[in-house]
């Protein structure tokens, strides 16, 4: 018997004596690019064509193919297919709700590819036709709301995502996409929140529906009222925001267990025997080959959810065991793979983990931790620009955060401690922190660790001056709650201080190439602003009066520094060029720092010389420092612990354009329809008729 093949919707044998055969669905398909209605010489056309499996590369390849002519005399059946595919979603068998929903993924798809240059009016005509356009759509939002709140199949309501999905997705801009004005009018928001508020429908589907809220929170989000933010805002349902949480946090954990898994693997392998028998010079080639796709997708949800909902900063505590730390029993492999896009979902065994009750032996985490642990791994490597995108909207997360006054309260809350191993970039200067060696601290802790950690590695050529901006920002707004609330933080300032006196040096040996790109005194003025908001203030914050006499120390130390950052900014600012009125700002900001320079330098020199000694220690200093602060005169400047609240519309609405734009073509590239198979599906829905 000859052997049969299946190629592109034919049956060929492989005999080359006889014509390829057509499979049924593909003949109906043919008779539907006729421009005779199908159905006038079969009247069970329609309701044939949805018991048939879909070949969707077929549908989509031949909208593709035709050009604008052909594909305006076949409209009304196109038409006409798109509202029998409607009309399906209302049936009983769920094999012809799966085909319609299938179907409707392809035309879309295939509408749009061939309609890319026209406008999105004439892609709704060409789908549905004006006059019938609002009609289908509210039905078709009306039976996929529908399909989402049911108690039936998960496979259903998981190609009623997709399809959503598709239906956002379809153009690069989602804000030029005309078709979802229907679905800002007829809202699924609510069927998205009761996936995320029900545990086994979020571990199916909660990755799907929290990158679908994102994308709808950001249709024409500058534009126009967007219910879907007005909705998103509101949400004080605690079940709802937690599940949203838990999703977020599972794709976030996913991506540091990968990164972790990668690591480990690079570690153990040649690099590391390379590595050795050379010393450390080629630790940093080593370290960029580690490379795990990011997950901006997620990193917006999260963003959108603490951007828009003060309750949801209650999420971020909300504590959890350890994701991987739980060793649970596998639950069995869901019928319907679902794909998150452009990561690999997050095992079963690991969601099922985080709703575990708290166990004592096990360290406990929270969404924050593990967002922390996710910027520490992508805010190394900056030279990507998906990563460097990452690494910006992980620092306006931080930002929104740091501006928060309950976020502060937890972050510095001294009953709430957590031991946050952060990844660090490998440097031959320094050694590797033992993970248990991390003491256990409140969260702000950590997050002045990843700053100071992203300000000591990325000194460097190509200067992401954006970024070091934003750091310090952070920075600052947290010594603003501090002093604002007189709360005394246990932490080695000594290292954010040496951190941010090395960038100075940096900007200083670096003025000719970075002044090319930058105004680096902007960046100056701020860091300088952070050792008088210390100065000023720091006797109401710092731990001990121990921490203010080394913060003198420090400054002392470093006096060079300081003399040198002054002579290049009255020498920029004393000449006429574009630069003067921005050094003339660092000048007058250094006015404290130079007087504890001056008063004290004379007297330090004065001690050793009566005590004969050539090199003073640093206690010897302190002792200096600390009998002269009487007669230290300082002036009061006003504004250190003011600053900017955040706003999106006005400074970032161009970077979360083109943000959005990457998301919905990455998750328009990696929807996979095919994850349902016919056979999964007919065992599924064994009981049709």
């Amino acid at each position: 018997m000859a052997q049969v093949e299946k190629r592109g919707g034919l049956l060929r044998k492989s005999s080359a004596s006889k014509k390829p055969l057509k499979e049924k669905v593909v003949l109906m398909y043919d008779e539907i690019f006729m421009t005779e209605d199908p159905s006038k010489c079969s009247p069970r056309f329609w309701e044939e064509l949805f018991l048939m499996k879909v070949n969707l590369e077929y549908l989509e390849g031949k909208l593709e193919s035709l050009d604008g002519e052909e594909l305006m005399k076949i409209k009304d059946n196109v038409n006409c297919l798109f509202q029998h595919c409607i009309q399906a979603l209302g049936e009983e068998h769920p094999i012809r709700v799966v085909n319609a929903l299938q179907t409707l993924c392809a035309l879309i798809r295939g509408v749009h590819q061939k309609n890319k240059s026209t406008s999105g009016f004439d892609i709704i005509n060409m789908l549905m036709g004006f006059d019938k356009a609002e009609l289908c759509m509210k039905n078709l939002m009306e039976s996929l709301d529908s399909l989402l709140c049911a108690e039936g199949s998960e496979s259903l309501k998981s190609l009623c995502l997709k399809l959503l999905l598709c239906l956002v997705t379809v153009t690069d801009n989602i804000s030029q996409n005309t078709i979802l004005e229907y679905v800002m009018i007829n809202s699924i928001f609510e069927a998205i929140l009761q996936i995320l508020s029900h545990p086994p429908s979020r571990r199916e589907h909660g990755y799907d529906a929290v990158v679908l809220l994102a994308l709808l929170v950001n249709y024409r989000k500058y534009e126009s009222v967007n219910p879907y933010i007005v909705k998103l805002s509101i949400v004080d349902d605690e079940a709802t925001l937690n599940g949203m949480g838990l999703v977020i946090a599972q794709a976030l954990s996913e991506y540091n267990r990968q990164y972790k898994d990668k690591e480990e693997e690079h570690q153990s392998g040649f690099f590391s025997a390379l590595t050795n028998m050379v010393g450390s010079m080629f630790i940093a080639d080593a370290h960029e080959k580690i490379s795990v796709q990011t997950n901006e997708a997620i990193l917006l949800a999260l963003y959108e959810a603490v951007h828009l909902n003060r309750n949801f900063i209650t999420v971020l505590a909300q504590s959890h065991p350890e994701m991987g730390l739980v060793t649970t029993p596998v639950s069995p492999a869901p019928t319907t793979p679902v794909t998150p896009l452009g990561t690999t979902p997050p095992s079963s065994d690991v969601i099922s983990s985080v709703e575990l009750p708290l166990d004592a032996d096990v360290q406990t985490s929270n969404l924050l931790i593990t967002f922390l642990k996710y910027s520490s791994i992508v805010m190394q490597d900056t030279k990507d620009e998906h990563r460097l995108h990452s690494g910006k909207l992980c620092l306006i997360i931080l930002t929104c955060i740091a501006e928060d006054q309950y976020a502060n309260a937890f972050l510095h809350d001294d009953n709430m401690n957590f031991r946050v191993n952060l990844h660090k970039m490998p440097m031959r200067h320094r050694k590797k922190a033992a993970d248990k060696n991390l003491p256990c601290r409140p969260l702000v802790c950590a997050v002045l660790d990843l700053m100071v950690e992203f300000i000591v590695t990325h000194m460097m050529k190509e200067f992401p001056m954006d970024l070091y901006v934003r750091c310090i920002q952070v920075v600052h707004k947290l010594l603003c709650y501090q002093k604002k609330c007189r709360v005394r933080l246990h932490y080695t300032w000594r290292e954010l201080w040496s951190a941010l006196i090395n960038l100075l040096k940096f900007l200083m040996s670096n003025e000719t190439v970075l002044l090319a790109k930058h105004n680096i005194f902007t960046l100056a003025l701020m860091i300088v602003n952070l050792f008088n908001m210390f100065i000023t203030y720091g006797d109401t914050f710092l731990p001990t009066p121990s921490s203010y006499d080394e913060l003198y120390y420090e400054i002392i130390r470093m006096h060079q520094s300081f003399d040198n950052l002054y002579s290049m900014v009255l020498r920029l600012s004393t000449n006429a060029g574009q630069w003067k009125e921005a050094a003339s700002k660092v000048t007058h900001a250094l006015v404290n720092i130079r007087a504890i320079i001056n008063h004290f330098n004379p007297k330090i020199e004065s001690y050793a010389a009566v005590n004969h000694i050539s090199q003073l220690s640093e206690e010897q200093v302190l002792e200096v420092v600390r009998a002269n602060y009487d007669t230290l005169t300082l002036k009061l400047q006003d504004g250190l612990d003011q600053y900017e609240r955040y706003s999106e519309q006005h400074k970032e609405a161009a970077f979360f354009k083109e943000l959005v734009r990457s998301i919905s073509t990455n998750v328009r590239r990696n929807l996979a329809f095919h994850t349902l198979s016919q056979e999964v599906l007919l065992k599924e829905f064994s009981t049709i008729s």
